[in-house]
């Protein structure tokens, strides 16, 4: 809302200042600021009011040191987590882009389903939330809009600059409008980026050859289903213990705005020979919004947490970062991106797995981990949880940087 007001008060009225809204990185510098503000300024009333509601975290005796302490801890924190992430989006980020609409739709699409699941649980005293059924409808709903918008849009597009323009990119100051001075084709493409591989590219169309390419949007759909379904699911199992889930996904929020911004950029993207994805850059705003309310979350959720985020907050961060990676067509980077939340969903699906196969064999259920998830593995094994934490961020910091890293690695 501020960009269209600042921009109108700069061509009618040339007034000093106010051009500074057209660059996208003051816009997410100030949205980024915001956001981290809200979750501060706001926190604390937010876990007041939930004390006062009784709002809180039913804990079942898992056997772990001072999980019984955190009994009553306010819940659906995730409410301010998404305050913060829209609210500087709208006021920040222009509108009328394509991808800032369809992030918009999926943060508030999400946190709507968590939202009923922690309200069933600590409302109707119901431990286990919403049915699994309506929670994977929820989550087939989102891919079916995130899948077919991305497919059919007609301003979901990539640009290939020609071969003579690029000489002149270098030469060019980065301020100015390079899109204008550069010839391209736009093309509707399904192209997206996989890792380690030399032309560093995927053609959906070309993914299964023997299915027809009108059919291709169906192959396309089903992925996007799939990661969503994984990546929300991957972040509500790791937000198990104090600042896990809101840290790592900072920092692979921060990594995605990086891929955002230079996919963005007409000059970034051809030094790196990646694709140019007009109109992308304004997806930045959005993802320093949710860096922000990530990190400002982790002023009260960090150990001893004074809240949690519950399903609201889980299940809306990591649907946020698949539809994210799929905008910035590094769905493929994932695996890399977000192995803390691929680790632990593995580790539930090896236990569980492994224990009723050797159940079925041997006639009692045996277990590959102390406990599952894996932070609890490690709980078990006498590591205090905030060195679990750091430890998991440390090395959600090196898979960032792996992940920037494949830009130039092929």
């Amino acid at each position: 809302m501020l960009y269209y007001f600042f921009d109108y008060l700069d061509r009618q009225y040339d007034l000093i200042g106010a051009g500074v809204f057209q660059y996208i990185s003051f816009r997410a510098g100030m949205a980024a600021f915001l956001s981290l503000l809200i979750t501060i300024t706001f926190g604390e009333n937010l876990i007041n009011a939930l004390r006062k509601k009784q709002v809180g975290e039913e804990i079942r005796d898992l056997g772990l040191k001072g999980q019984m302490q955190k009994k009553g801890t306010p819940t659906m924190g995730g409410i301010i987590i998404i305050a913060a992430i829209l609210v500087p989006t709208l006021l920040f980020a222009k509108l009328d882009n394509v991808y800032v609409l369809l992030l918009i739709i999926a943060t508030c699409w999400l946190g709507l389903i968590g939202f009923v699941d922690d309200y069933i649980k600590v409302f109707r005293r119901n431990k286990e939330g919403l049915a699994g059924r309506f929670k994977i409808a929820g989550q087939i709903g989102l891919g079916l809009i995130v899948g077919l918008t991305l497919y059919f849009n007609s301003n979901v597009v990539v640009r290939e600059v020609t071969p003579a323009s690029l000489a002149s990119i270098a030469m060019q100051d980065l301020q100015e409008p390079l899109e204008d001075q550069v010839k391209y084709k736009e093309l509707k493409s399904t192209k997206t980026t996989v890792p380690f591989l030399k032309n560093n590219e995927l053609d959906y169309n070309k993914l299964l050859p023997f299915v027809p390419s009108d059919y291709t949007w169906i192959v396309y759909v089903l992925v996007v289903i799939l990661i969503i379904t994984a990546v929300s699911n991957g972040a509500n199992i790791t937000d198990g213990i104090d600042g896990l889930a809101a840290g790592i996904s900072g920092i692979i929020g921060l990594a995605l705005a990086i891929l955002a911004y230079l996919s963005g950029r007409i000059d970034f993207s051809s030094y790196l020979n990646i694709m140019y994805i007009p109109n992308l850059g304004e997806l930045v705003v959005f993802c320093t919004a949710f860096v922000g309310a990530c990190l400002g979350f982790l002023w009260y959720n960090a150990y001893p947490a004074q809240v949690f985020m519950g399903d609201t907050g889980s299940l809306t961060l990591g649907g946020i970062i698949a539809v994210v990676a799929f905008a910035v067509r590094k769905e493929l980077l994932i695996p890399i991106l977000c192995g803390v939340f691929l680790i632990e969903n593995l580790s539930v699906i090896l236990q569980v797995s492994y224990f009723k196969y050797t159940r079925k064999k041997y006639g009692e259920g045996r277990r590959i981990l102390l406990m599952s998830p894996l932070h609890h593995h490690y709980q078990k094994k006498n590591i205090h949880e905030a060195k679990i934490v750091t430890r998991f961020w440390i090395v959600g910091i090196l898979l960032a940087i792996i992940t920037l890293a494949t830009l130039k690695l092929r």
